[in-house]
């Protein structure tokens, strides 16, 4: 027997129906909101970042790094723009391995890092908001226990009670925008923003959500789920992360032969970490395997120490607008087989 779950709404006549499901929609989006706001609370700021990871090479400049402080060396890397330095931190570049080094560095991690490095060496830029930003954003509940329920709860001077949608109805025939905009600036016996001057408008309207839908179920909050990165793969204990950048951007003598001659070849480099500890492990043997659908190029490849931690790079020539497969397999001493990591990656 098929089931359907439905969504139980109270009897209500037409009107007050349309508006019930308004109102009902906008609780369901204050929740993500509120879910999203509460996951991002754990996010580090990016001078946290900086003064754990990012300073032990870009204090002082040590392995080539831009030396914190120095407006020529981050006015060049800042005109290429966040997206581009992210992108070159996570998949890792010359002397610098994915990540910083740290598999415990989140995406929005890295960017707030580099805003911080920026901003110290003559930037202006605008950190991104996420998990360590303080969300600032209280619930409707919050708002309600906090100040609303001092007139709302009993009716006082006239004012409709929490959970009363017989009274809340009438003041919103004119739309939910209508009704905040009132509370914001005042009305009847209230006073703007309902006598508390940090009051946003956002929160106003939480607040209003809430006490219109008082007494009904809520629905379960929606979970936010954080995007995957294409180049971090965790087989068997192991954490891989796969760095892809040009052989011209990669520093002179990375591999004991040198960056080879001619284009279309690329400095690919693999960071492993212990998937438990997060120690990076340095004494694995990796080899390397890129293929499209006519050829295929594989080595071992050679170790390199940056930042602390050891990585495993090789120059490999990729020039066909096809997808490449790229398959890395891992032996590691004291541990029995060969661990096998495959990544897809298209040169544009």
């Amino acid at each position: 027997m098929n089931r359907r779950r439905v969504l139980l709404v109270p009897a209500l006549d037409p009107a007050q129906r349309l508006i019930w499901l308004s109102i009902l929609f906008v609780a369901m989006a204050i929740a993500l909101m509120s879910t999203t706001a509460s996951a991002q609370r754990r996010e580090r700021t990016g001078k946290g970042v900086v003064d754990a990871t990012c300073a032990s090479c870009h204090a002082s400049g040590a392995n080539g790094a831009p030396k914190i402080g120095d407006a020529k060396a981050w006015q060049a890397r800042a005109s290429q723009g966040l997206a581009a330095l992210t992108d070159h931190a996570l998949k890792g570049i010359r002397n610098m391995p994915a990540h910083g080094g740290n598999p415990g560095i989140t995406d929005i991690e890295i960017e707030r890092a580099i805003t911080q490095m920026v901003n110290l060496s003559g930037g202006h830029w605008v950190e991104p908001l996420g998990g360590a930003t303080p969300a600032v954003v209280r619930t409707g509940e919050q708002i309600v226990k906090m100040q609303c329920s001092k007139c709302h709860q009993d009716g006082l001077n006239g004012a409709p009670k929490i959970g009363d949608r017989a009274a809340w109805t009438p003041r919103l025939r004119n739309g939910l925008d209508a009704l905040v905009k009132s509370a914001v600036h005042g009305h009847g016996g209230m006073p703007a923003r309902g006598g508390i001057a940090d009051l946003t408008d956002l929160e106003i309207q939480g607040a209003v959500v809430y006490m219109f839908n008082y007494g009904i179920p809520e629905p379960p909050p929606a979970k936010a789920t954080p995007a995957a990165d294409p180049y971090h793969k965790v087989i068997e204990g192991t954490e891989v992360y796969l760095g892809i950048v040009r052989a011209e951007a990669a520093p002179a003598g990375q591999t004991k032969g040198g960056a080879p001659s001619g284009k279309g070849y690329y400095y690919l480099s693999v960071s492993l970490f212990d998937a438990k500890n997060k120690a990076a492990i340095g004494d694995a043997t990796v080899n390397l395997t890129v293929a499209d659908a006519l050829s295929a190029e594989s080595k071992t490849l050679e170790a390199a120490e940056a930042n602390n931690a050891t990585s495993y790079g090789g120059y490999f020539r990729m020039v066909s607008p096809n997808p490449y497969m790229i398959t890395a397999q891992i032996r590691r001493p004291g541990v029995a087989g060969v661990t096998e990591a495959k990544f897809e990656y298209k040169v544009w």
